[in-house]
């Protein structure tokens, strides 16, 4: 009798414990919504504003179209940013590293140096825009395959030891443009000095549609596999003892986060430190192990935040600098305050 009337208090505990746990799971997940809901809808405030204010009926038809593009082009840029960044720190298990260490921005300032430097800033590959994206596209993609394909070409071969290559690359890349950019005329230095930061304005559409296509495919195609990502954020170990195919989710993911990277950066230019800066806010606010929710979150503050630094860049600064260095200051200021909580654990 004894024994039964521990075993009901046994029962009893725990039934109040799954009920507790269960409570707590449908607040975090409901918590969890909820942010969703108001990030998508600050997001759509912040656009709304941003294609809205100033516009009158004189102007409509002129600025109207220039807005809806530049609202297309950060959109595109934000998500793919966050998208790719989400990704590579969940391959790496680090907050800290973004997919700009792989030194596809260096690649991408060498290569508009390089085209400049050979053939002039009123050569055709420098006015085309189509053909300049085209150039830029394929050679970060080619590389980037290059460098994927000699790294992985062994088995077991660390995915740190692909990041300090990239990093070597992006630092030799960064050499010899800051080396050409030093021998070429100064007004052709102006058009190189343009593409260093990220810009929004005068998008050409068919770039836009190329890179929205190519976008869309991407996402599509990392879709089916999303839901292991989960997995693998428990470590290389972790994932390959639950059944995970460790190697080729790596290399499959790592590839296609080098071409959002590389539309991303061939569509507006460099920006280094958004990734870092979206991707750990959005981990603040989700508490959440699930990578759609972090994936949604990211996009959303990525859209938050170009969309409303560029309206800062437009109506209060009056143009007096650049969104991309705004991006930059922030995300390195967060950077730092991330190495420097990380080394006090």
């Amino acid at each position: 009798m004894q024994y039964d009337g521990v075993n009901m208090i046994k029962s009893s505990f725990k039934d109040k414990l799954f009920v507790k746990k269960r409570v707590l799971k449908d607040y975090i997940s409901d918590s969890n919504k909820r942010t969703l809901i108001l990030l998508a809808a600050i997001s759509f405030v912040v656009v709304l504003t941003f294609i809205f204010i100033g516009l009158t009926k004189k102007n409509f038809d002129f600025n109207f179209p220039r807005r809806v593009k530049k609202i297309a082009a950060m959109i595109l840029t934000g998500g793919s940013i966050a998208f790719s960044s989400v990704v590579f720190q969940t391959i790496t298990n680090n907050r800290i590293l973004t997919p700009s260490v792989l030194g596809l921005d260096s690649l991408y300032m060498f290569i508009q140096t390089l085209v400049v430097y050979l053939f002039g800033s009123s050569s055709y590959m420098v006015m085309n825009k189509n053909i300049n994206f085209l150039i830029n596209l394929a050679l970060m993609i080619g590389f980037s395959a290059v460098l994927y394909r000699l790294m992985f070409k062994r088995e077991g071969q660390n995915i740190y030891f692909l990041l300090l290559i990239g990093m070597i690359f992006g630092s030799f890349f960064g050499s010899l443009s800051s080396f050409m950019q030093m021998l070429i005329d100064p007004n052709e230095f102006l058009i190189v000095q343009d593409k260093m930061f990220a810009s929004f304005s005068n998008v050409n559409t068919g770039i836009l549609a190329l890179s929205a296509f190519a976008i869309t495919v991407i996402f599509l195609i990392a879709y089916r596999d999303i839901k292991f990502l989960d997995v693998m954020s428990l470590g290389r170990n972790n994932a390959i003892n639950l059944g995970i195919d460790y190697n080729r989710l790596v290399k499959k993911y790592l590839l296609l986060t080098a071409v959002l990277i590389s539309v991303s950066t061939a569509l507006v230019g460099p920006i280094t430190f958004l990734g870092i800066l979206v991707v750990n806010l959005a981990k603040e606010v989700m508490k959440t192990y699930k990578h759609l929710y972090w994936f949604a979150a990211a996009i959303f503050i990525s859209i938050i935040s170009l969309v409303g630094g560029q309206l800062m860049v437009e109506r209060v600064f009056d143009f007096g600098t650049n969104l991309s260095v705004v991006i930059n200051f922030i995300g390195g200021s967060y950077f730092i305050y991330l190495i420097l909580k990380e080394s006090s654990r």
